[in-house]
């Protein structure tokens, strides 16, 4: 436990951050996982669900919850998910 008055202030600034951060990566987690299943059952919505999981995802860069390059990963993730999953429903 700090003694020095401001390192108590930045102790008590970590617990908000940390909670911050903590809700801001749920809210992303969530918002991909939703992006998934409407591809997974080929749903109209796919394509906007994908729009909102990649904003979503910016946003965390923009925050600093995540590295570019792993956000630039899952885009083309769900991307590519999309794509192949458009594709089979043409093809049948």
């Amino acid at each position: 436990m700090p003694n020095i008055k401001s390192a108590k202030k930045r102790a008590e600034l970590s617990k908000v951050y940390a909670g911050r951060n903590q809700a801001a990566k749920s809210a992303l987690k969530t918002t991909v996982k939703k992006c998934e299943i409407a591809i997974s059952e080929g749903s109209e919505q796919a394509p906007d669900a994908l729009k909102a999981a990649a904003k979503c995802i910016d946003q965390a860069v923009k925050k600093g919850i995540l590295h570019k390059n792993n956000a630039a990963r899952k885009k083309s993730k769900l991307a590519t998910k999309l794509q192949s999953n458009k594709a089979q429903a043409d093809a049948e």
